[in-house]
């Protein structure tokens, strides 16, 4: 763990939103001007990078270009947030080209999940900043964002009170396995974000963590291989407990084919763990999901309830 948190100050109407595109580049522009149309609405003000609508391939053009804008909001004190335009991906990248003195000097709101996760983990294990896993500008934002994401969502940035138990939707309950009350750090994210950062200076340590994971269009057997190298490199050993998200679309490849459900796989992780498992926690790449503050310490109750201990704002 990093010697200090770091909390950004919390949301307050007026304030300005940057929205930049450290990954891919979104399909159009019409999302991004609709998703500034929303947070205008809202009463902030809001500024575009200079790049966030450039394209390499896959890539919101340049690596450079990519930073500088991110490195852009961060420097300038006028912005308090800074939301991803969307995820797919290109962050892992940026991570040798970001101002982590800056960010430690005026700290603020990240925002963004999926592809976002590498420079979130990246940030805690450099400056000690709580980030923000969640809705992204042009893909929640732009069009009709699910009300249940939209209250959370602005809930967690605005108030400087902690969030406490994060409620699940009715139709949607978790599962608790191996029921018992644990607390830890939050850390985590995308399964495939936080593989890549292994055995790399922008890894967090994950030791007596409250470790959260989520993926989308993995084979199953790419998860199983996933999860077995957590259990290899000893993480799955040493954090308190394990949060299992959405793993959505994450189906064989060829189903006449042999093989295991993702749903089996996450089974076998759960009867290995002899610490208490949190799955269908509604997170990840659904329309209808929960922001979950990156950094933060929370409880899990035997019961299955999710507390978030502290304030994930200032």
């Amino acid at each position: 763990m990093p010697g200090s948190i770091l909390k950004p100050p919390r949301l307050r109407k007026g304030d300005t939103i940057g929205l930049v595109s450290p990954a891919s580049p979104p399909s159009s522009s019409e999302k991004i001007e609709k998703s500034v149309r929303y947070l205008e609405g809202l009463g902030y003000r809001v500024i575009v990078g200079t790049h966030a609508m450039d394209q390499n391939g896959y890539l919101a053009g340049s690596d450079q270009h990519r930073a500088e804008d991110f490195n852009k909001m961060i420097r300038d004190k006028s912005v308090k947030a800074v939301i991803a335009v969307r995820g797919g991906y290109g962050t892992p990248r940026l991570l040798p080209l970001i101002d982590y003195s800056a960010v430690k000097k005026n700290p603020k709101i990240i925002v963004g999940y999926s592809d976002l996760t590498a420079l979130q983990l990246a940030l805690f294990r450099k400056t000690g900043l709580v980030t923000y896993s969640g809705p992204m500008a042009a893909v929640e934002m732009w069009n009709s964002i699910d009300p249940y994401t939209e209250e959370h969502f602005w809930r967690i940035l605005t108030s400087a009170s902690a969030p406490g138990v994060l409620p699940p939707p009715p139709d949607s309950p978790p599962v608790i396995h191996h029921p018992a009350k644990i607390t830890g750090r939050i850390l985590g994210g995308n399964l495939s974000l936080l593989i890549s950062l292994l055995s790399t200076p922008y890894s967090p340590q994950y030791k007596g963590a409250l470790l959260l994971l989520e993926e989308v269009d993995e084979a199953p057997h790419r998860v199983d291989r996933m999860l077995t190298q957590l259990f290899n490199a000893g993480i799955l050993k040493s954090i308190n407990g394990l949060l299992f998200g959405q793993f959505t679309d994450c189906n064989p490849a060829d189903p006449s084919k042999p093989f295991l459900s993702t749903d089996q796989v996450l089974a076998d992780a759960v009867a290995r763990l002899p610490i208490p498992v949190l799955t269908n926690l509604r997170y990840g790449h659904i329309p209808k999901k929960l922001t979950i503050p990156i950094g933060v310490r929370a409880c899990l109750f035997p019961d299955g309830r999710f507390d978030i201990l502290e304030s994930p704002v200032r």
